[in-house]
């Protein structure tokens, strides 16, 4: 993606590099992505509804660290779904089920083009400052560059990755699914994001 001067919209990203799922920022500080599901509090009953609101507001009272919470829409592509319906009615032998599929498949792709059927998805950012953690520095010694490098990341995933067990933990009690995005998924979601006209591979909560 370009800006209209012909600028890569990468250079106003202040992101280093994307290693083992962890985002390594230009500033030195380091970030994870947890995709998580939602609750429906509309489903719930009134008492319900006022318990989970409590949980939520506990579990961020209980975080001495920021987060922060991103809701991403996309228009949701119905195309792979009508084209499984349109395989099945190809070998549906029975007339009275081949009419149904027929007309339930006419009937989404009607209503998907009179209604924007929307996908959401709901992401935890978690970060970690990386001068937090420069006492590694002090122990290095004669070690290169290299090794400086790879002692202060692997001192700083140390402890983003107690943020991530104590945000995934939080989460959980009040019904919140949270799944870490690999390497690839990140790669994914911010090429989806900077170029929201191509297709994106769904994102799945493992169960």
């Amino acid at each position: 993606m370009l800006t209209n001067k012909g600028t890569p919209s990468q250079n106003f990203v202040p992101i280093k590099e994307i290693r083992d799922g962890i985002l390594i920022l230009k500033d030195g500080g380091i970030r994870s992505i947890l995709l998580a599901s939602s609750v429906n509090l509309a489903l719930k009953s009134e008492e319900e509804q006022r318990a989970t609101i409590a949980q939520f507001q506990a579990f961020f009272n209980s975080l001495d660290f920021s987060i922060q919470i991103v809701i991403q829409s996309r228009k949701h592509d119905i195309r792979p779904y009508l084209m499984t319906l349109e395989e099945k009615l190809k070998v549906q032998k029975e007339e009275l089920l081949r009419v149904q599929t027929r007309e339930y498949i006419e009937f989404i792709r009607t209503f998907t083009e009179k209604v924007n059927i929307m996908k959401k998805h709901f992401f935890v950012v978690v970060p970690f400052a990386q001068t937090m953690a420069q006492s590694v520095t002090k122990k290095s010694g004669q070690k290169n560059d290299t090794e400086k490098s790879e002692e202060r990341f692997e001192e700083t995933r140390s402890q983003l990755e107690q943020r991530i067990s104590l945000v995934a933990s939080g989460l959980n009690q009040v019904g919140v699914k949270t799944k870490q995005l690999s390497t690839q998924e990140i790669i994914e979601l911010f090429h989806g994001t900077f170029n929201p006209g191509d297709s994106q591979k769904a994102m799945k909560m493992e169960e």
